[in-house]
């Protein structure tokens, strides 16, 4: 088997482009004789190279092959398994594909993931029902994992990257026909705004800014307060992502909100921090006042922080105890509720099939198939997601989500206490998950919300002080 998989090269051609103009060598480890396209071609395990009026070296070639595939003794062989693969394959049972070739991923069965990824490539499309949507990528994402190259390719997916402003709206049209960050900014900011409702001079840490949207609302919120506005400063600590989609740094973002909470008359000072969450953060970082009442937001940011299953300083835990150290009188944490931190591979696939399955649905719903910013929001704000999570480990797969039970025992090791949140803001959420779909449903449980897309809960929201 070994001596195959150093015979056999992996390179494939998606429809979605997205490997497009990255050489082979990038992301194979070894010269190709294989081709996996996505457009209709042969799939051959021969050398393409080898004359083509070598006749007999061609037939050689052919009956090796063959007794490999099928010498009953081989270790990896059942024919009894081959015979309902096939029959699956017939029946176009696109997601039960997916799964029985990342099973023979994860056992190093390399005949059965060659023969699989190869009839997957016509099963798969970007342009196709959510499951053939998501799964072009799952499959990007194990050709990855099978060729042991999987930082390779995703890395290889930023080498077309669109432009900041086109990155920006793409962004933004996932804000839109999804609720899942509306429903962590709006239930973050009723927490925030109930637990600072009685200070006048307001310090709110957001770890992750983005393009400030979340405070926009909040800000006029807290104009209007009766008794006359607080005086607010927001930290915002950028990363590189949002800094891209952005076109510029940081200081973008606090021109925008300046902007608003002069126009609303609200007593308003912006702190750029640009920093790493592993390693850098530290309260001269900050400017932490006595005189101010301090809030701390983790919007979709803590799966990003490696723990201590990644290496041997826990960056996430130490993270929140240094941030329990500033005495805030509340943190919110806004997460997506799937396990891929420390799960094996062939789990952690399942899950993130199942996870991503829902997300494409709920996407179906609201953005129709025939509208072109569909492929680039799926492409370019999901796509490397799914095959981070697929295809890479250690330190290299940055993608570590964590169910809410472990957040919470989490938190709770820190030191900190649940906040309840406000059922006026509960009530808020249902009306607008009702806009989007009744598929969406929304549940509290031990003070905890959960948005949910038909019964499978999609993302967690909290508050801790």
């Amino acid at each position: 088997m070994q001596n195959l998989r150093n015979l056999q090269g992996i390179y494939c051609t998606f429809e979605s482009s997205l490997l497009s103009g990255v050489e082979k060598d990038n992301f194979c480890g070894s010269p190709s004789t294989g081709s996996y396209s996505g457009n209709g071609s042969t799939v051959s395990l021969l050398d393409h190279e080898s004359p083509s009026s070598d006749n007999d070296n061609l037939r050689d070639q052919l009956r090796e092959l063959e007794t490999v595939m099928m010498e009953p003794t081989s270790d990896n062989f059942d024919s009894n398994n081959w015979q309902h693969l096939g029959e699956m394959i017939s029946r176009g049972e696109l997601k039960e594909v997916l799964i029985a070739c990342a099973k023979a991923v994860s056992n190093e069965d390399l005949l059965t993931a060659e023969w699989l990824i190869s009839e997957l490539q016509h099963m798969v499309s970007v342009s196709g029902e959510p499951i053939q949507r998501l799964g072009a990528y799952i499959l990007e994402g194990l050709i990855a994992r099978y060729s042991s190259s999987g930082i390779s390719i995703y890395k290889a997916l930023n080498c077309k990257e669109p432009t900041s402003g086109e990155f920006l709206s793409y962004m933004q049209v996932l804000y839109e026909v999804c609720p899942y960050f509306k429903f962590g900014y709006m239930s973050a900011n009723g927490a925030i705004a109930e637990a600072l409702k009685n200070e006048d001079r307001i310090h709110i840490i957001d770890f992750q800014i983005a393009q400030g949207s979340q405070w926009l609302s909040l800000i006029q919120a807290l104009a209007a307060r009766p008794g006359g506005p607080p005086r607010v400063r927001i930290t915002g600590i950028d990363d590189s992502t949002s800094q891209f989609a952005r076109g510029g740094g940081v200081n973008i973002v606090g021109e925008r909100l300046c902007t608003l909470a002069k126009a609303c008359n609200l007593p308003f000072e912006f702190h750029a921090a640009a920093l790493s969450c592993n390693n850098e953060v530290k309260i001269q970082n900050l400017v932490l006042k006595s005189e101010e009442a301090l809030a701390v937001n983790f919007p979709f940011l803590l799966h990003h922080i490696p723990d201590e299953s990644v290496g041997p300083q826990n960056h996430r835990d130490t993270l929140l105890r240094l941030v329990k150290s500033w005495s805030p009188k509340v943190v919110t944490l806004v997460e997506y509720e799937l396990n891929t931190n420390s799960a094996p591979f062939y789990p952690r696939f399942l899950e993130t099939l199942d996870y991503y399955s829902a997300i494409f649905e709920s996407i179906n719903v609201t953005l129709p198939r025939d509208r072109k910013e569909r492929i680039n929001v799926e492409q370019h704000c999901l796509a490397k997601e799914i095959v981070n999570i697929i295809a890479c480990e250690g330190a290299e797969r940055i993608e570590r989500h964590e169910l809410h039970g472990k957040w919470r025992s989490r938190f709770s090791m820190a030191g900190f206490r649940p906040y309840p949140l406000s059922p006026l803001v509960n009530a808020t959420i249902k009306n607008l998950l009702h806009k989007y779909s009744r598929s969406y449903g929304l549940e509290e449980r031990d003070g905890t919300l959960y948005l949910g897309w038909m019964n499978r809960a999609m993302v967690t929201s909290c508050a801790w002080q």
